[in-house]
């Protein structure tokens, strides 16, 4: 009887559930519905009209994993054990990182390389006997093997542990202190992750608890192992009870709510310690082992200056902000709403005088972009469109804060760029949303539109201070070419941003520890405070970092993206090959410790080398280059830059 009365009141509050939500919906948004606009509140630029051409938007193609299916012996490999899982977002967090891996499903292929990451898990259920036998042989003949969710096929006691228990109340780990493969994570942060947040009431996410590990290098807050190592013979084995490639995707797609703990202006790496924890071991065990930094020419940090040109009087403002970055050598992005409808959010700026205006931005060299027509709270409940969208019949109309009209997601980005293209003179390829409002079509939108790059996250809801590529409807199948550039810093949370510089500056070092990003949004509503911030800003960075604007860094990230680096050792040198599809200029390599830059044979000039990072000024195609243990150079026959004697 109780079970039957708790079925009919769950029933009950579901239909209620689904009313309010209807409700809510409706409120929300009603952005399909027509609505005239006065003539009075609308700016017509005369004799324009566009753009003409349909967007068509591709169907969602899912990635095969064969597509990172290539390369030598030196990458990290990865054995996939279950194709229908979240490898994807483990690619791209690994591409973001810097290390180079080849995907397989052959047990004998990964085999061959010296480190290998078993994903999705480890068990009888995804791999025979044999493979498992092979897989326990590994690491007792010189190699590394690191297991993501190891469940069971006999492999306890070469990963160090006696069971894998499952548990979905688990909240952090915290890192063991002293393991060299930690020394880098020195921030609090740093050495406890979270899995949720306890007072958020939501359920976390599964994870896997290693019982009777000896020495692991991270615990759960219940005292089970998180990650377990154990020294074999000649090699080392690695239990991870965390399936990486789903936190990672919940965090490249917006969609880890249970881990979130702030919006912005704080420092949360999470995924980044994750990635960097594989980096280190991949380092640690794969004498080949070069990795790509993060950051062009050798510096510490990348640094992007945005603004949202959003407010009636911004579009004046911004010229000002952009007059202070032209004379420091930087260029700034300005994303720019496109309002020449008046409606209940403001005046309209985007016409005559605002046009010019951006007319002198793009003289100044500022990057402009697109910061939508509507700027509307419910960007996210637009619906598609028809992709024919075009000025001046495109009209969206916000009534309230959670109330638009007329409006679609493709009428936002494909007519705010045809009219930004045709004032500004330049293509413009990024894009920021009104208020981050972040629809789950949005990525493969942008890509339809010719949208290449997106500032829309931001790096706390993100869990990482590094950019990443994003996927079709924000989910774990299908990669789009579009990569986002999420925001560090943002200046509408107390106290006032001019009062914060302190706080950036720490939150900028401890960033360049690691080579993140730093995306700092700065709205030109004002000057005095905000201006004065960007001043003190760039100057306390300019010595660790690499400015740049989201389009100018965008483009080096995707050029990094496509570079295929691979290491063979012969005799007493390496030779690393690089293919680097489109040209980057100032991608930085990491070199194992001890090596330098040979006196001759690499196809390369103009190298230089600091410490383990060595930086190429430009490339594109196929290029060698080669490096020399330190002690086979004679004394003052140090190589700086390749070819040059020091």
């Amino acid at each position: 009887m109780l079970h039957r009365t708790s079925v009919r009141i769950g029933g009950l509050a579901f239909l209620v559930l689904l009313l309010l939500m209807g409700g809510w919906a409706l409120f929300w948004s009603q952005s399909d519905r027509p609505y005239e606009v006065p003539e009075q509140d609308f700016y017509r630029f005369p004799g324009l009209s566009g753009p003409n051409h349909v967007t068509v938007v591709p169907p969602k193609v899912p990635t095969s994993w064969n597509r990172y299916g290539q390369g030598s012996s030196s990458r990290l490999a990865i054995l996939l054990t279950d194709p229908d899982s979240c490898w994807l977002a483990l690619a791209h967090g690994l591409k973001s990182i810097g290390v180079p891996f080849r995907i397989t499903r052959d047990v004998r292929e990964a085999l061959s390389h010296r480190t290998v990451l078993v994903y999705p898990m480890i068990s009888g259920k995804v791999l025979n006997p044999a493979e498992l036998q092979a897989l326990a042989e590994f690491p007792k003949t010189g190699g590394t093997l690191i297991g993501v969710q190891v469940l069971g096929g006999g492999l306890n006691q070469v990963f160090g542990f006696r069971d894998a228990v499952a548990s979905r109340q688990r909240y952090d780990l915290t890192f063991s202190g002293g393991a060299p493969l930690l020394s880098e994570l020195t921030d609090p942060q740093e050495r406890t992750l979270r899995i949720g947040v306890r007072e958020k009431h939501l359920e976390v996410m599964g994870t896997y608890g290693y019982t009777d590990a000896a020495t692991p290098l991270a615990r759960f807050d219940d005292g089970t192992a998180a990650v377990t190592q154990v020294a074999h013979e000649r090699g080392r084995a690695y239990a991870i009870g965390v399936d990486l490639g789903f936190l990672l995707s919940k965090g490249y797609n917006n969609r880890g709510d249970e881990l979130v703990k702030t919006f912005d202006n704080q420092f949360d790496p999470t995924l980044d310690v994750w990635l960097r924890l594989l980096k280190s071991i991949y380092r640690a065990t794969e004498e080949r082992a070069v990795t790509l930094g993060t950051v062009p020419f050798g510096k510490s940090l990348s640094v992007m200056l945005t603004h949202d040109v959003d407010f009636t009087q911004s579009m004046n403002n911004a010229v000002d902000y952009a007059e202070y970055e032209k004379s420091q050598g930087l260029v700034g992005t300005y994303f720019i709403q496109v309002k020449y409808i008046r409606d209940y959010n403001d005046d309209i700026f985007f016409n005559d005088e605002g046009v010019r205006h951006l007319a002198r931005l793009a003289e100044l060299g500022m990057e402009v972009g697109s910061h939508t027509i509507a700027h509307s709270k419910v960007f996210d409940q637009f619906p598609l469109g028809t992709g024919r969208e075009s000025y001046p019949s495109y009209a969206p109309f916000v009534k309230s804060r959670r109330t638009a009209f007329n409006a679609s997601l493709l009428g936002e980005l494909r007519v705010s760029k045809f009219l930004i293209d045709h004032f500004s003179g330049q293509d413009i390829v990024s894009f920021r949303p009104g208020e981050l409002s972040n629809p789950f079509g949005l990525p493969q939108a942008l890509q339809a539109t010719g949208f290449r790059f997106s500032s829309t996250a931001t790096a706390n809801n993100s869990l990482t201070h590094l950019p990443y590529q994003l996927t079709y409807d924000r989910l774990t199948e299908s990669e789009v070419d579009v990569f986002e550039f999420p925001v560090t810093i943002e200046d509408e949370e107390l106290p006032k941003l001019g009062d914060r510089l302190p706080q950036a500056l720490e939150l900028a070092r401890k960033l360049s520890r690691y080579g993140g990003s730093m995306v700092v949004l700065i709205h030109p509503n004002v000057l005095d405070h905000k201006l004065a911030f960007e001043k003190g800003f760039v100057e306390g960075v300019r010595p660790s970092a690499w400015f740049g604007s989201v389009g100018g860094f965008g483009r080096w990230w995707a050029a990094r993206d496509q570079v295929q680096l691979d290491v063979v050792r012969e005799s007493t040198e390496l030779r690393v090959t690089l293919t680097a599809p489109s040209p980057v200029s100032g991608l930085t390599l990491e070199v194992p410790n001890g090596w330098e830059l040979a006196r001759s044979g690499s196809s390369v000039q103009g190298m230089e080398q600091q410490g383990t990072i060595v930086t190429v000024p430009e490339l594109q195609g196929t290029h060698t280059v080669r490096l020399t243990p330190r002690a086979m150079i004679p004394a003052g026959r140090r190589a700086s830059p390749a070819g040059r004697r020091t």
